[in-house]
């Protein structure tokens, strides 16, 4: 159970991993699914398992709990937050802003929505021992959704006097891409402040450190703007290929909003799992790495420690 079944170590293993743990079908648990796969975990941790009980059923528990409770807190998150909704959601509202930006009023709306959809994901994902108030949440919230819809006016205002309509169809990925930027480290600004804590091989706290926030923050924003580029970036040539060769599905344009979004879905299933495994779960720092840069964390963890460890890590969050 606190083992994964595949090796974290490697890309690879952590592609397994996160497609195993992203299913979509995961969302359609019930909320008694849900707290039987957390007991009969606690069940196995506790020694007291039921006879009878098999390692298919353990491995069924152990993927139901890990993709809707927190790894911190180990309460259960919002069906809409969790990753294993990110394909879902992701793909209705990825569909609607690449098939409704010809605009202003329509961009502005579907950034709105996606950046609520964002704030959520990134709330539920976060790390938990680094609490958030509300009134830091809503500075989050609309510091990014400003940047998400500045960025889309002045960029489809720009291209629309100096570009092709095709390089419009890119407005979209580029406030997605800088709202990110903008909406994860205002959502997660109590670890850029205060710090996470950092553990050993052991996983033993040892400490807090602000830089090792900072990476895991940053690494998890490249994973983000990662995982919906191709859809992003490929399916504009596609749509304008389809609509230069075939009168149909110009003419056609009802049917443009369903083939995008189903094209999204297709390009999420992959990149969701791609997207995560980029970087292992527990961002690795070096001890040495903090002396240089971050004294105070790097004193606290040596007078913490008999024999403080050459690297340290921290849970980056998704």
């Amino acid at each position: 159970m606190e083992k994964c079944p595949w090796d974290q170590s490697t890309y690879v293993g952590r592609w397994h991993y996160y497609f195993w743990v992203t299913n979509p079908m995961l969302c359609l648990k019930t909320d008694q699914e849900l707290e039987e796969a957390k007991s009969l975990r606690s069940s196995y941790l506790n020694g007291t398992l039921p006879p009878g009980t098999t390692t298919e059923q353990l491995l069924a528990a152990k993927q139901i709990y890990e993709s809707s409770f927190h790894p911190d807190t180990g309460q259960k998150q919002n069906v809409f937050g969790r990753m294993c909704f990110q394909v879902p959601g992701g793909m209705a509202i990825t569909g609607a802003m690449l098939s409704f930006y010809k605009t202003v009023p329509a961009v502005v709306f579907w950034q709105w929505i996606n950046q609520s959809f964002n704030a959520l994901v990134n709330y539920t994902n976060r790390n938990a021992n680094s609490p958030l108030s509300q009134t830091q949440m809503g500075t989050a919230y609309g510091s990014a959704t400003i940047a998400a819809c500045v960025t889309s006016i002045k960029l489809k205002q720009y291209l629309t006097n100096n570009a092709s309509p095709f390089f419009q169809r890119y407005v979209p990925f580029a406030a997605v891409a800088a709202a990110n930027c903008v909406n994860i480290p205002l959502m997660r600004q109590t670890e850029l402040l205060k710090g996470v804590d950092v553990y050993d091989a052991d996983k033993n706290r040892v400490g807090c450190s602000k830089l090792a926030a900072a990476k895991g923050i940053s690494q998890v924003i490249v994973s983000r703007i990662v995982m919906c580029a191709p859809g992003m970036v490929l399916l504009p040539v596609i749509m304008e290929k389809l609509e230069n060769k075939s009168t149909w599905f110009k003419r056609n344009t009802w049917i443009h909003a369903p083939f995008q979004t189903l094209a999204v879905g297709c390009f999420l299933i992959g990149m969701v799992p791609t997207a995560c495994a980029l970087f292992p779960q527990f961002s690795s720092i070096k001890l040495s790495t903090l002396e240089k840069y971050e004294n105070t964390a790097y004193c606290d963890i040596v007078s913490n420690c008999k024999n403080p460890p050459a690297i340290v890590y921290s849970n980056k969050g998704l």
